[in-house]
């Protein structure tokens, strides 16, 4: 309950603070890709200012996640590996346990 509304305290006004955003800037720009002959038409493309900084922000948590999960790869595979390392001992743990019962249900009683 608490997780929804602290959501809700966040996310409205960010939405809102969005929205504000988007109405404010709706101008068209021209984004060029060629460098030395910005006025090129095959290299550019028009669309509003705001289109621009939302793709710029998409790519940007695309290259900042994957940076993050590249960066995580050796602790990933450090976990893995110790998970393995945990079954193997649990696996040995097992076959001991059963060996001393084995040998327990060998001695003679008392």
């Amino acid at each position: 309950m608490t997780k929804k509304i602290i959501n809700l305290l966040i996310l409205l006004p960010l939405g809102i603070i969005l929205v504000i955003f988007c109405v404010a800037n709706r101008q068209s720009v021209s984004l060029a890709f060629n460098p030395f002959r910005p006025e090129d038409q095959v290299l550019s493309l028009s669309a509003p200012l705001f289109v621009f900084l939302f793709i710029a922000l998409i790519i940007g948590m695309f290259v900042g996640a994957a940076a993050t999960w590249l960066g995580q790869g050796k602790h990933r595979k450090r976990a893995r590996n110790e998970a393995k390392e945990a079954v193997r001992w649990q696996t040995e743990a097992g076959h001991h346990k059963s060996r001393a019962e084995e040998i327990a249900g060998q001695l003679p009683s008392r």
